[in-house]
């Protein structure tokens, strides 16, 4: 699907409708009734479920393509199991009302972690996708070790506050910038390349006995934003993660893309074409840019709250960094329009939230003025914040319970 630039980002095609968010978890949520598919039909219906938040055998069979036995037999397990439960009958329909069916979200539960240069967050997360409890620190380059002592000191409260059973977490899924000990920031501590290499379950297995799942923190935010952003109903579409550093992820047809060696979406290395020689993207836009224009002007900042109802002065500088973020970032978002023609270009992060919609204006409006054969509009993502951490706990989700690419190749043999 095509997109021209809209004067309002927020405008959308008159086919996004409830009809059409039908169809595409309909095209997305396609059984089969291949031999030995079970497992993954059994999956796609739990999926189904947990996106429609709640339906009916009638209904599941319609979206997903599989029979009414099928669907009677599948979703008769999964109560058994305990994964679903009855939510009560449809009134006013003749005959029998169909019954409603509910994820139970209790069920099942994982933890997401999020490690960057400027921040430690862990939450947890239910069968639901409700995130049930959340413990954050801010506090830069910090060391494995000081992960650790954290992570001990926190999780007992975190599980309690969330209501969390130790005996229903399925895995903790860990979210980290790819090179996270080599790559230069400022007031980097050269004792920070103790990261470089590091075996994440051998430094968090005692801490976090569970299953452990890692990914680079751009593809988990790209994960949480199309299981629970607007990504739900967008299945293609490119997101540019604005934390510390800088990160992309792309995701075709709910999948997401890792090229050859794993490491497409490198947006932050592309070179600078407005800037001085052997500068890149990530030297202006990030969170570690922007602090650093704001203490070389006298002013400090070193967390996201700390860009927020800032002086005349301070918040003239953080506007020229706008201006000049919405400019480097032409260049690399003409290629993406041109090479991949997503239906959305999404900024998450921790850049907050009234800078990021200052960011999207800005891009918008540069990008409508372009002569290119389609534009995808800008939006703000809606997980934001958290969306590493957010996604990071659906990948043991992802593991277990909910279907994924790799499961569908292996139902197909």
């Amino acid at each position: 699907m095509k997109f021209t630039a809209p004067a309002d980002p927020e405008r959308r095609s008159s086919n996004t409708g409830a009809d059409t968010r039908d169809a595409r978890l309909r095209l997305s949520l396609s059984g089969t009734n291949l031999e030995r598919a079970g497992d993954y039909n059994q999956r796609i219906v739990l999926q189904a479920i947990r996106l429609t938040g709640e339906t009916t055998r009638t209904a599941l069979a319609r979206l997903t393509g599989l029979t009414a036995p099928t669907i009677a037999n599948i979703t008769g397990r999964l109560m058994e199991l305990g994964f679903l439960k009855p939510a009560g009958r449809l009134q006013g329909k003749r005959g029998q009302p169909a019954m409603r069916i509910v994820i139970d979200p209790d069920a099942a539960f994982a933890i997401g972690l999020n490690i960057d240069r400027d921040h430690i967050t862990i939450l947890t997360l239910d069968l639901a996708g409700r995130v049930r409890s959340r413990q954050s620190l801010e506090i830069a380059f910090a060391l494995p070790a000081t992960v650790t002592d954290y992570l001990r000191d926190v999780l007992p409260g975190l599980l309690e506050a969330g209501g969390i059973d130790r005996d229903r977490i399925l895995g903790v899924g860990v979210a980290l910038p790819d090179d996270l000990g080599r790559i230069t920031l400022p007031h980097r501590p050269r004792e920070y390349d103790a990261w470089e290499g590091i075996d994440l379950d051998e430094l968090l297995g005692d801490v976090l006995p569970w299953p452990i799942h890692a990914d680079n923190d751009a593809a988990t935010a790209a994960l949480g934003e199309a299981n629970l952003g607007k990504g739900i109903a967008l299945p293609n579409f490119f997101y540019l993660l604005i934390s510390a550093g800088l990160g992309s992820g792309l995701v075709i047809d709910r999948s997401y893309v890792r090229g050859a060696d794993s490491r497409s979406g490198e947006i932050w290395a592309m070179p600078d074409a407005t800037g001085p020689r052997g500068t890149n993207i990530q030297d202006t836009v990030s969170l570690s840019a922007l602090y650093a224009r704001l203490e070389a002007a006298g002013h400090e900042a070193r967390r996201p709250e700390e860009l927020l109802n800032a002086s005349q002065e301070k918040h003239a500088v953080i506007e020229h960094w706008l201006d000049d973020a919405a400019r480097v970032l032409v260049q690399p978002l003409i290629a993406v329009n041109c090479l991949i023609n997503p239906s959305t270009i999404l900024i998450g992060g921790r850049l907050p939230a009234p800078l990021a919609d200052a960011l999207v204006e800005r891009l918008n409006k540069k990008m409508t003025d372009l002569q290119l054969p389609a534009v995808a509009p800008v939006r703000r993502a809606e997980t934001a914040s958290d969306a590493s951490a957010i996604g990071a706990a659906f990948m043991p989700f992802l593991d277990s319970l909910l279907p994924s690419e790799s499961i569908l190749m292996q139902a197909g043999r």
